[in-house]
């Protein structure tokens, strides 16, 4: 089951950042009950991005990638947003798509479909996010999340890409995309070789 606004008086983002929600745009939620056994909650948002993404790919054949933890850029630019929210066993997979507009951000560049050239509706785009989305959800529960993170690094940006990351604790890090961790943690190669592991933060293209 999915829930679908046409538009949003209080759009979030992550770390409760005000999310433009303008008519015309996809905001959705679904809802993920935990089971024993499952992967890491945390990790249904990696299982949503590469969801999002080979979507994406088949209306914008070239130009789309996926960058840590969960945003899908469009030829550099911000397309979307994944917040998750834990409530009990279950997980509220919230999903936002610059469909036809998109805004000016002050700290990225961002796009949208239609700005790309893509014709589909907020309605056609969850019918087809919801089938994908479905298809990995069943593969996060039935073989583990080694398939969604060899996903991600094969969508992702080529290792070596030059990332800044600003870290929960206000501090703030330049490297180098190494990989990512089995458990979806970003790796980061640091100037004098070392690698840091990140569990949270943003992380912006260099």
């Amino acid at each position: 089951m999915w829930l679908r606004a046409e538009r949003q008086l209080a759009g979030r983002g992550r770390q409760g950042r005000p999310w433009a929600s303008p008519e015309g745009n996809l905001y959705a939620s679904t809802l993920v009950r935990l089971r024993l056994g499952d992967p890491p909650a945390a990790s249904l948002a990696l299982v949503a991005a590469v969801a999002l993404e080979e979507v994406v790919a088949k209306l914008v054949p070239r130009g789309t990638m996926l960058k840590w933890p969960n945003d899908l850029l469009v030829a550099g630019a911000k397309l979307s947003g994944i917040l998750l929210e834990r409530v009990g066993d279950a997980v509220v997979i919230g999903i936002g798509v610059n469909v036809a507009h998109h805004p000016d951000l002050p700290d990225r560049p961002a796009t949208s479909l239609t700005a790309q050239g893509a014709a589909i509706t907020p309605g056609e785009l969850l019918d087809r996010l919801a089938e994908m989305l479905a298809a990995w959800l069943a593969i996060w529960r039935g073989q583990g999340l080694g398939p969604v993170v060899a996903r991600w690094i094969e969508r992702a940006h080529p290792v070596g890409t030059a990332l800044h990351a600003r870290l929960a604790d206000g501090s703030a890090l330049d490297g180098e995309f190494e990989t990512m961790a089995a458990d979806g943690a970003l790796v980061l190669r640091l100037a004098d070789g070392s690698s840091r592991v990140i569990h949270a933060g943003d992380v912006f293209l260099v």
